[in-house]
């Protein structure tokens, strides 16, 4: 599933592939994904126009029109973009397909159509309107402010890791890395982590984000020394190769070293 990594680097590709060429043809596969517009209303906005600038929010991107509002797109479960010239060379499951004037096409592909298609006024209404917390790669969160988010926060810390209300960006798959790298137990209760933990847990959050924003969240190119990298059945702990266990958290398998992230007691 796309998280915060995967989003930042879809963002940079847009930069770095599609901002300033006129869209053409609107090609919108996928009516149900549209969130408070309509096919029609999309289509119209689009073309003519063309992208100008990108921003991120958690694992939302917006793509900012020359006419003012922004194109937001939630990549779901499979969601990823193609940037292509060939026109036989659509990828499959493209749901979005925006076709720009210097030959070239964007291609929004959800194999699963469980993203979102928006447009938006201002990115910053609509972190509000949706409760967003704070991004999660936001260098803004002192030590200070992340402590008190968490303070008197009942639940795991897993659970918190992966609300997108006290936190944008990070799910199933990132919050396990954070918690093997601050050797927190997924089970940990926020309210009985104490000063030492909690800034260990801050530390781990930027660094294992940066990491993987460098490394444009491409699983082969990740540190040998993640837990991502062996993240399986079977898996073993990089660090001192404990067979890896894992357990059911606010509905999503978490998996963790028992002997690198003992259980408080």
């Amino acid at each position: 599933m796309p998280e915060l990594p995967d989003v930042e680097t879809w963002r940079r590709y847009v930069d770095a592939t599609s901002l300033h060429h006129r869209i053409g043809r609107i090609d919108i596969d996928a009516p149900r994904m549209l969130q408070g517009v309509s096919r029609q209303t999309l289509r119209a906005r689009l073309q003519g126009d063309a992208f100008e600038s990108t921003t991120r929010h958690g694992k939302h991107l917006f793509l900012r029109l020359e006419s003012g509002p922004w194109l937001m797109l939630h990549f779901g479960m499979t969601g990823r973009l193609n940037y292509f010239k060939d026109p036989d060379g659509v990828p499959s499951h493209t749901r979005l397909l925006i076709h720009f004037d210097n030959g070239f096409h964007l291609a929004c592909v959800w194999r699963r159509r469980l993203g979102r298609i928006g447009l938006v006024d201002d990115p910053a209404s609509f972190v509000r309107e949706e409760r967003l917390g704070p991004d999660a790669y936001e260098p803004g969160i002192e030590l200070a402010e992340f402590k008190a988010m968490l303070h008197g926060r009942r639940g795991s810390v897993k659970s918190a890791l992966m609300n997108q209300r006290f936190l944008a960006g990070i799910g199933n798959i990132y919050s396990d890395e954070i918690l093997f790298q601050a050797r927190l137990h997924p089970r940990s209760r926020c309210q009985r982590l104490d000063s030492q933990e909690l800034a260990v847990l801050h530390r781990a959050i930027g660094h294992v984000l940066r990491i993987a924003i460098e490394r444009q969240a491409d699983p082969e190119r990740l540190p040998q020394s993640w837990l991502l990298v062996n993240r399986r059945e079977r898996g073993e702990c990089p660090r001192c190769g404990a067979p890896l266990a894992h357990m059911a958290i606010a509905g999503r398998t978490a998996y963790y070293c028992p002997d690198c992230q003992r259980e408080q007691q």
